[in-house]
């Protein structure tokens, strides 16, 4: 497991290491494949570069990265890749952004946003979390519209073939089978709030002041790494 943090990258196995002895402020993080990552943030003071990093991407599991695009301009907060479509939160313009070359950016909406979740088996749609509950969005139909009887949350991923899995300020784990029905249930709760929630096949984590995981869908989590630096 790979884990972004304000103070560098972290390979956790049975014991948890800095990658490459790097410090860079890495806010916005996506796997894509097997030592495949997307990111964003502030580089290494150590390294000349512009403050904001823009969208970045590391081949080999996060020991170098590239500078794609948007070097200098944005600081991508969330980055959501689905297909051929990448979807972003840039803090820079409080803008959704997404773009299908990584090159060329095309604004969805501006408005204050947490976490994003696409539907592999839907890439035109994301699904946004913000202080009113979540909005859901389709490349094909403009302006996003917000979800009715949705809960607030902070972090959420979908898995392939799975419910889309949100976390609730208070720490409740919420799951939906169809979110734009605004039904949810509760599968579990974290300790505390989660910065960021990944979900992968019978697999749960989420950023937590302790770092935690789950192996039942939510229902219950223990400790992988805590952070300390």
């Amino acid at each position: 497991m790979y884990v972004a943090s304000h103070f560098g990258v972290f390979r956790v196995t049975r014991e948890r290491e800095r990658v490459a002895e790097r410090w860079q402020d890495t806010v916005g993080f996506a796997g894509v494949g097997r030592g495949h990552f997307l990111g964003s943030g502030h580089p290494d003071l150590n390294e000349d570069l512009p403050s904001s990093l823009g969208l970045i991407e590391s081949t080999d599991g996060a020991e170098t990265s590239e500078e794609v695009s948007l070097l200098g301009d944005a600081d991508l907060h969330a980055i959501e890749p689905v297909g051929d479509r990448i979807y972003a939160y840039d803090s820079h313009t409080g803008s959704l952004i997404t773009t299908t070359d990584r090159t060329d950016w095309d604004t969805i909406t501006t408005q204050p946003l947490y976490d994003l979740a696409a539907n592999p088996a839907d890439p035109a749609t994301v699904y946004a979390t913000t202080v009113r509950g979540v909005l859901v969005s389709s490349t094909d139909q403009g302006e996003p519209v917000e979800v009715v009887g949705a809960p607030t949350l902070t972090g959420m991923d979908w898995q392939p073939d799975r419910p889309l899995v949100g976390v609730a300020p208070d720490g409740a784990v919420m799951v939906s089978d169809d979110p734009t029905t605004g039904q949810w249930r509760k599968a579990g709760a974290l300790d505390g709030p989660a910065e960021a929630v990944d979900a992968i096949a019978d697999r749960w984590h989420a950023a937590t002041a302790t770092g935690v995981q789950s192996t039942d869908d939510g229902a219950t989590w223990r400790l992988v790494a805590t952070q300390d630096y």
